[in-house]
């Protein structure tokens, strides 16, 4: 009895030892499956994350491309904005040249204008002027007195006329006379030779 009951106790620990064990075993397996549930709840949320992140990276991709496409526009534009900026910046710097030059030649009309203006305007005084004169010299009131004044003036030259003619006679008369009284005397010395 003393060996069974001696036997016995020893055994009693154990089983209790066991069962404690158990009970600890059973508690960690416990705190493991709920550990392995948690670390199964982290990986699925991960899993869906990544997935999650991979869609953003694939959307983002897709952006990014888009954006490289608009951003090549975008250079493509402004590098034909620039060319155009070029090419209206040459066509300005040549009309500005043109533009001088016509103002050059503007001027230069202006000037002959003016001059062929102020020729008009002192030949158009003079015919005015030519005028007045005709009109005060062949005026229907002045005539009587314009032809009296030529008769005076025809008896005037018919006057001296007659005096110069008078004069120019005498003259011949004399010269022949001079001529005559040297033909005498060539002749009167030719003879005392």
């Amino acid at each position: 009895m003393s060996e069974l009951g001696g036997g016995d106790l020893p055994a009693e620990p154990k089983v209790e030892q066991l069962m404690g064990k158990l009970r600890l075993l059973q508690r960690e397996k416990r705190q493991l499956e709920e550990e392995v549930r948690h670390a199964q709840s982290v990986h699925d949320s991960l899993r869906k994350e990544l997935l999650d992140l991979r869609t953003e990276v694939n959307d983002l991709e897709g952006v990014h491309k888009d954006k490289e496409g608009t951003c090549r526009k975008l250079q493509l534009q402004c590098e034909e904005s620039e060319q155009d900026f070029d090419r209206q910046l040459n066509q300005n710097k040549t009309s500005e040249k043109l533009l001088e030059q016509y103002r050059c030649e503007i001027q230069e009309v202006k000037l002959k204008h003016r001059k062929l203006r102020m020729r008009f305007e002192n030949q158009l005084l003079q015919l005015i002027e030519q005028h007045k004169q005709l009109d005060y010299l062949f005026n229907p009131k002045r005539v009587p007195d314009e032809l009296k004044k030529a008769e005076d003036k025809k008896r005037q030259l018919l006057s001296a006329e007659q005096v110069k003619s008078a004069q120019l006679h005498k003259l011949d008369e004399e010269f022949e006379e001079v001529k005559k009284q040297k033909q005498l005397e060539t002749a009167a010395a030719l003879m005392h030779e």
